[in-house]
């Protein structure tokens, strides 16, 4: 006596009840449910830490601008919303989507005035003041607790490919106007004054000034947040000290040896 087959749930009896429910079924729908509170759990991450990361560069800002009144006021920062920009930009770059990428970081440009490859590396607590001109190339790495003013250039020489742009380390100042070309590394705690031409590398714990940027060495590292840009040594200016006080002690031996041959 031939059996009736079994029908999968998806089919219905007479009295509209499953007849049967299919255990392939059943756990292609646990799998199912399970993907999607993995997604969402994932988006609910996500969310979580990139508002950490708003705040983390909210409060970065109100410590280092004494201008800075309040979080509602730090909110229309034009550096605030191009780092921002920045990191949605970079997420997309890393993933493949350069177009989109590339859109957001000109979209970014334009708004802000402040234009950062969506290609670049940058760390945690970068502080863009004012922002207006500042250029960051698609090679450059930033590290922690970078300040960069406005007008600042972190770009590269030439053509070449690969790494072309400057590598900052952490805790360091760029100041208004200031040009960091090529592909070198500028050290932790350095601060490089304004309008410097920098062309080569800068060594941790160092101040840079002029055109081309020449070292001044300091004995203690920088302690705390230090971002004056005013009482920087001139190392031109020294330089132009020593040899004044050199001319002086060689016009004084010259005429200490005319003066016997004047008595005669």
């Amino acid at each position: 006596m031939d059996t009736e087959p079994k029908k999968c749930h998806h089919s219905r009896n007479t009295q509209g009840a499953p007849a049967y429910r299919c255990p392939h079924h059943h756990k292609r729908q646990n799998a199912q449910t399970h993907e999607d509170k993995g997604v969402l759990d994932r988006l609910v991450m996500s969310a979580v830490r990139t508002w950490r990361e708003i705040m983390e560069d909210v409060s970065v800002i109100s410590e280092r601008d004494p201008a800075a009144t309040g979080i509602a006021e730090v909110l229309m920062y034009s550096g605030l919303h191009a780092v921002l920009m920045y990191r949605l930009s970079h997420a997309l770059y890393r993933r493949g989507h350069k177009i989109a990428a590339r859109f957001v970081s000109q979209t970014a440009r334009f708004l802000t005035g402040i234009e950062i490859h969506p290609g670049a590396t940058i760390g945690r607590g970068l502080f863009i003041d004012h922002g207006a001109g500042v250029v960051i190339g698609e090679t450059a790495e930033l590290g922690d607790n970078c300040t960069l003013y406005q007008g600042v250039t972190l770009g590269g020489t030439g053509k070449d490919v690969g790494k072309r742009h400057p590598t900052l380390g952490s805790n360091v100042m760029v100041g208004a106007g200031a040009k960091v070309l090529g592909p070198f590394r500028i050290g932790d705690n350095t601060k490089i004054a304004a309008n410097a031409v920098v062309l080569e590398e800068i060594p941790s714990d160092c101040t840079a000034v002029g055109i081309p940027a020449r070292i001044v060495k300091r004995d203690n590292k920088r302690v705390g947040c230090d971002l004056d840009q005013v009482h920087i040594p001139d190392p031109v200016a020294q330089e132009l000290c020593r040899m004044r006080v050199r001319v002086e002690k060689l016009e004084s031996i010259i005429a200490a040896l005319e003066k016997p041959d004047a008595e005669k």
